[in-house]
Parts: structure tokens; C-alpha cells; sequence
């Protein structure tokens, strides 16, 4: 299976600024424009992957990052959680 790209690039984009809550909106969309231009394909597959979690599910993450169900050994579930809005 091959992945285009920059259509992964577009749907990350378009998700983490349209996620439920305007809080999380802020905040994911920040994060992903900060990182995206600067990862390759196999990270920017994690990052749809974080993108597509919950609200809930991603505030547990950034304010319990060890009890969390989430793997932090994801080097850009890590860039996440330490990320400064």
C-alpha cells in the first residue's frame, strides 16, 4: 500500500483543527503545524493515529501521560505531550 503524502498531510491538518472542542482545536492544530513539514511518512502515520483519538483520550494523555492507555514510548505521542501552546 502507498501512501500519497501530502493527502495524509491535508486530512492530519484538516482533523486536528475540526476536533469537537474548541480548546482541543487550538491545541492540536498548533501542534500539528509545528511538527509536520519536519516528519516522515512513518510519523506523520502516528500522528494521524493521534489526531484520531478522543478529546477526552488526548487530555488524559497531556495531564497523566503515565497512567494513560496511550504508548509514550511514540516519539510523537512524546513531542505531544511536552509541546507548549
Amino acid at each position: 500500500m502507498t501512501v500519497n503524502k501530502e493527502e495524509l498531510k491535508n486530512k492530519i491538518i484538516y482533523r486536528s483543527q475540526y476536533r469537537g472542542s474548541k480548546e482541543m482545536d487550538l491545541l492540536m492544530s498548533a501542534f500539528v503545524k509545528s511538527i509536520i513539514n519536519d516528519i516522515n511518512i512513518n510519523d506523520l502515520l502516528k500522528l494521524n493515529e493521534l489526531v484520531n483519538l478522543g478529546d477526552e483520550n488526548l487530555i488524559y494523555l497531556r495531564n497523566n501521560p503515565t497512567d494513560s492507555k496511550i504508548n509514550t514510548e511514540n516519539n510523537i505521542v512524546n513531542k505531544f505531550i511536552s509541546f507548549k501552546y
